[in-house]
């Protein structure tokens, strides 16, 4: 008996949300969620140096990135880290990931993929960022390890992958498989 898999709903859900009245968050926990993410990405960044010289040859450079009523819009700094851009400044590179669904885009990252983005604006620019997503990577695994030590750290880190791994062989043979039809 072939059996409809239990994530149709979801996908359906996440692609035509109920109307809510006013789901935006206040700007306050916007402002305060992009200074976080800035803070995470310095913290990478700083654990490559090469990624901080070719970033600090982008100093002034301002990108927009933007995935539905999403937009960050960051500025490379002399020391080669990143900053929030006034909300004056003008872009240099505009990112757009163009899939609107988030099912999708989860989907695509477990695969490894990149996301569909539409690119708009300074061609040199757009090379270092690609560079730096094709290059560099958070090692988790290191910082968790300077909290809670070496090896609950590496058992932490072997279970996330494990799980990581069979998250993609599960959403692989869905994939493959379609979605089921019960027979009639």
């Amino acid at each position: 008996m072939a059996t409809q898999s239990p994530f149709l709903w979801l996908e359906g859900l996440l692609q035509n949300p109920p109307p809510l009245p006013n789901l935006q968050p206040p700007q306050w926990a916007v402002d305060e969620a992009q200074r976080r993410i800035v803070l995470l990405l310095n913290h990478i960044l700083m654990q490559e140096s090469e990624a901080t010289s070719r970033l600090a040859r982008q100093n002034g450079r301002v990108v927009l990135m933007q995935w539905r009523s999403f937009a960050l819009k960051l500025t490379a700094t002399p020391a080669g880290l990143l900053d929030r851009a006034t909300a004056q400044a003008q872009p240099d590179l505009v990112l757009a990931v163009s899939e609107e669904s988030p099912w999708a885009l989860a989907q695509g990252m477990l695969r490894g993929d990149k996301p569909p983005v539409r690119i708009e604006g300074d061609v040199q620019l757009a090379a270092e960022v690609n560079w730096l997503v094709d290059h560099v990577r958070w090692d988790i695994e290191e910082d968790l390890a300077r909290v809670l030590g070496d090896a609950p750290a590496h058992t932490l880190g072997q279970a996330a992958r494990n799980m990581a791994a069979s998250l993609r062989q599960f959403l692989g043979n869905a994939v493959a498989s379609g979605p089921s039809k019960a027979p009639t």
